[in-house]
């Protein structure tokens, strides 16, 4: 369930959100210890078509969660914990904070379970005054990661709550919070936990520096190390997955703490994308269609058609990138480095060079000094979360260590791009295929938007034909053999390429 609270000023007409958040809910079983099964969400309009559809990329997310922050914790190098040397150093006994509250019928629901509000209110209120212990000021909390509810409470219980300072950052603190459940008798029930980040703010509304925190030993500084891990996991949601065009470089780094995130906003950046309502159709040839969309200084192209193959075998076809050569003339070389997980990829693709000849002219690139292109791409695919939704393929750049750029190469960037295959009737695909081009590109795709050239059909037509030699299910083997077959044979559509079709091509990764 998505929640987003705003605030509004009917006097100055002003408005402005104030948070976001995602909630999960589970059913309970039966009185029988029946599963409950839930009826199918049926998107209606197209915005929430796409919500459903990246809900699940979220899912995804939250699922490997506790894995990353155990693979973070075996193979990062995090900073260590003695900070005895300093002076100033706060013990993080010293913030330790505890209380208990009794749940009352007001406190909870008709089900006479304790309201989940009511507990985050109480949780909020003990980790407020941990971290005022450290920083002896009124802190401002700033995110909440991961608010689990493990189990109920009702009526009649105490609530005991605990929280403590895990680690404090420069302008920052992590502070934990454990809330348990117990009757007069009995054991005690952990039905809580959170982690929640604190600041203070000085009368600019800057963020103050804090005091340096000193852990106790063992589960102190596993807590300790633990904030660190989280921190980089917010780090990488801040400026992978909600960093706005601008705020840093089209290829950002990858590497296995930080994939989740990049696989995440790939997929939910194609699926925006494709959901955009204002595309304007450029031209057509031959049920072709190319399709523009101009936001700020983006432009996004759209090429689409209908073809005779199943959606599913179109689905595996096109995800097989190391096979494009076979099809695109102008995919140089297509070099999978590695496989990261059953539906994420990293690629090498080399491409002709676009980065000589006049800006814009008929200039065929072979004219320059013929230095070739390349560019290290993430390919994730994903299948249909329902009905109605389609298969994807999306592409984006990502910088690798092992793959820094070479001499005698260009090394391009992709922000956004990628196919969606949509099943329609008689066993046909609606295949369209995006790209989100930076300014820099624009002037060698402007030739085809203006109606100069029509390479994007040529392309079009020899994936088309691809897919329509392969329609059937064969072999690995026979599938290599049948490739290097037919593509000595040119379709007819390709004879007009140029050296715009050469640009575009390169562009269109």
């Amino acid at each position: 369930v998505g929640i987003q609270v705003s605030c509004e000023d009917l006097f100055s007409d002003r408005h402005w959100r104030v948070c976001h958040a995602y909630a999960t809910f589970v059913t309970q079983r039966t009185n029988t210890g029946k599963k409950v099964i839930l009826k199918p969400i049926v998107p209606q309009t197209q915005k929430e078509q796409v919500e459903y559809s990246v809900a699940a990329e979220r899912r995804r997310v939250r699922m490997v969660h506790d894995d990353i922050i155990k693979d973070l914790l075996s193979h990062g190098s995090f900073q260590q914990a003695d900070n005895s040397a300093v002076g100033n150093a706060v013990a993080a006994e010293r913030t330790k904070v505890e209380s208990v509250e009794l749940v009352l019928p007001p406190h909870a629901n008709h089900q006479v379970n304790t309201f989940g509000g009511q507990i985050m209110a109480w949780m909020v209120n003990v980790a407020t005054i941990a971290a005022s212990r450290l920083c002896q000021a009124h802190p401002t909390l700033r995110t909440i990661d991961m608010f689990t509810f493990r189990g109920p409470s009702q009526i009649g219980d105490r609530l005991l709550l605990r929280a403590i300072v895990n680690n404090a950052f420069k302008n920052s603190m992590e502070v934990g919070v454990r809330a348990e459940a117990y009757q007069e008798e009995g054991p005690n029930r952990h039905i809580n936990s959170a982690f929640m980040t604190f600041e203070v703010l000085d009368d600019h509304g800057k963020p103050c520096t804090l005091p340096r925190i000193r852990p106790e030993p063992l589960e102190g500084e596993r807590r300790f190390q633990e904030a660190i891990a989280r921190k980089k996991i917010r780090l990488d949601r801040k400026y992978i997955i909600s960093r706005t065009q601008g705020e840093a470089p089209l290829s950002v780094p990858w590497d296995p703490t930080n994939q989740v995130y990049l696989s995440y906003n790939n997929v939910s950046a194609l699926k925006m994308l494709a959901a955009q309502n204002n595309w304007r159709l450029n031209s057509e040839k031959d049920k072709v269609r190319l399709y523009t969309l101009e936001q700020k200084s983006m432009l996004s192209f759209r090429v689409e058609s209908e073809v005779d193959i199943p959606a599913h075998r179109a689905f595996s076809l096109l995800a097989e990138m190391s096979n494009r050569p076979s099809w695109d003339t102008h995919y140089r070389e297509c070099e999978q480095i590695h496989q990261v997980d059953d539906d994420d990829f990293l690629y090498r693709v080399v491409t002709p060079s676009v980065s000589h000849g006049a800006v814009g002219s008929p200039t065929s690139s072979s004219q320059g000094e013929g230095i070739l292109q390349d560019f290290i791409l993430l390919a994730s695919k994903r299948k249909p979360c329902g009905s109605g939704d389609p298969y994807v393929i999306a592409l984006r750049s990502v910088s690798l260590p092992t793959h820094p750029p070479t001499e005698g190469y260009n090394r391009g960037e992709v922000l956004c791009a990628g196919f969606t295959i949509l099943e329609t009737k008689n066993n046909m695909s609606l295949i369209s295929y995006y790209n989100q081009a930076s300014p820099e590109v624009l002037p060698y795709i402007s030739t085809d938007i203006a109606g100069l050239s029509s390479s994007f059909y040529h392309t079009f037509c020899s994936c088309s034909q691809y897919l329509t030699r392969n329609r059937q299910n064969v072999t690995s083997e026979e599938q290599t053999g049948q490739y290097q077959a037919t593509n000595t044979d040119s379709p007819t559509c390709e004879t007009e390429a140029d050296a715009l079709s050469v640009a575009l091509h390169s562009t269109q990764l």
